[in-house]
C-alpha cells in the first residue's frame, strides 16, 4: 500500500468526525436557545403568579373581614328578630285582652263623625246669622259715611265701629244728640235679636287726656263705653244682662297714631257681638242614653 492510499482513509475519518461534531453542536445550541426561552417564560410566569398570589391574599383578607362583619350583622339581626317576636307576642296578648274595647272605639267613629258634622253645621249656621245681622245693620244705618260707621265680620265675630265724632265732643264722654240717631238705628236691629249679647268698647288715640275729672285715656274710654251702654238700656230698652262695657284706651289702634287721619280712625266706639258659646257648650255635653 502506498502513502496515497493510506492518507485518503485518514483524511476521510477526520472530515467525517468534524462534520458530526458541528451538527451536534448546532442541535445543542438550538436546544439551549429553546430552554433559555422556556426559562425566561417560566420566570415571567412565576413573577406573574407571585403578583396574583399577593393580590389574592389581599382579597382574601378583605373577604375574611367582610365575613366577620356579616357574622356580626347576622348575630345582631337574630337578636332583633328574637326581640321583635317577643314584642309581637306581647302585642298579641294586649290586642286580645283589649279587642272588645277597640271594637267599641271603632263603633264610636260614626257617632263622632256625626258630632263633628253637627258642629260644622252650627258654625255654618252662625256664619249665616252673622251675615244676616250685618246686612240688617247696614240696611238700618243706610247711607251713612263709611268712614264714620263700619260694620264687618272678622273671624266669625260682628264688629260695629262708630267714629267718636258721631257720638262725643272732643275730650267729652256725654253722648251727643246726633249720636242718638245712630245708636237708635243700631239698637232697633239688636233689639230684634233678644239672644244676642254684645260688648261696647271705648277706644282713644294716643294723645294724653288732660282734665281734672278723669285721670287718663283709660278713664275716658271706659266713661264713653258706659255712656253708650246706659243710653242703649235707658232710652232704647235693650236688656242690660246682654250688655257689657269696656275701655281699651289707646292700646288697640286700627291705624297709625302718627297722622291726623290715623288718630281720627282710632277714636271710636266699637260694639262687639259676642259669640253665643253656651250653644256650643251644649253640643259638647255627652248625649244621655
Amino acid at each position: 500500500m502506498n502513502f496515497k492510499q493510506m492518507l485518503i482513509p485518514a483524511v476521510s475519518t477526520v472530515f467525517l468526525f468534524s462534520c458530526v461534531s458541528q451538527k451536534k453542536y448546532k442541535e445543542a445550541q438550538a436546544r439551549y436557545d429553546v430552554c433559555n426561552v422556556t426559562l425566561t417564560t417560566a420566570q415571567s410566569t412565576i413573577s406573574t403568579c407571585n403578583d396574583e398570589k399577593s393580590a389574592l391574599l389581599r382579597q382574601k383578607g378583605i373577604l375574611e373581614n367582610d365575613v366577620t362583619n356579616l357574622n356580626r350583622q347576622i348575630d345582631f339581626l337574630r337578636q332583633n328578630n328574637t326581640q321583635a317576636l317577643k314584642q309581637l307576642e306581647d302585642l298579641s296578648v294586649i290586642t286580645g285582652a283589649q279587642a272588645e274595647s277597640i271594637k267599641k272605639s271603632l263603633e264610636n267613629i260614626g257617632a263622632k263623625d256625626t258630632y263633628i258634622q253637627t258642629l260644622q253645621q252650627q258654625m255654618a249656621r252662625k256664619d249665616s246669622l252673622n251675615m244676616a245681622l250685618v246686612m240688617n245693620l247696614k240696611g238700618a244705618v243706610g247711607n251713612m259715611n263709611d268712614q264714620d260707621i263700619n260694620i264687618k265680620v272678622d273671624k266669625g265675630v260682628v264688629y260695629i265701629d262708630i267714629s267718636d265724632k258721631l257720638l262725643f265732643k272732643s275730650g267729652k264722654y256725654e253722648v251727643t244728640d246726633q249720636a242718638k240717631t245712630v245708636l237708635g238705628k243700631v239698637a232697633a236691629v239688636l233689639k230684634n235679636q233678644p239672644d244676642i249679647e254684645f260688648m261696647v268698647e271705648g277706644h282713644t288715640d294716643n294723645v294724653p287726656y288732660r282734665s281734672g275729672i278723669l285721670m287718663d285715656n283709660w278713664d275716658l274710654s271706659v266713661k264713653r263705653a258706659t255712656a253708650v251702654v246706659r243710653m242703649l238700656q235707658n232710652q232704647y230698652g235693650l236688656d242690660p244682662t246682654k250688655m257689657a262695657a269696656a275701655g281699651r284706651s289707646e292700646y288697640k289702634p286700627l291705624s297709625d297714631n302718627g297722622t291726623t287721619e290715623g288718630k281720627a280712625t282710632n277714636r271710636r266706639t266699637r260694639i262687639v257681638i259676642l259669640p253665643m258659646l253656651d250653644q256650643f257648650f251644649k253640643l259638647l255635653e255627652p248625649t244621655k242614653a
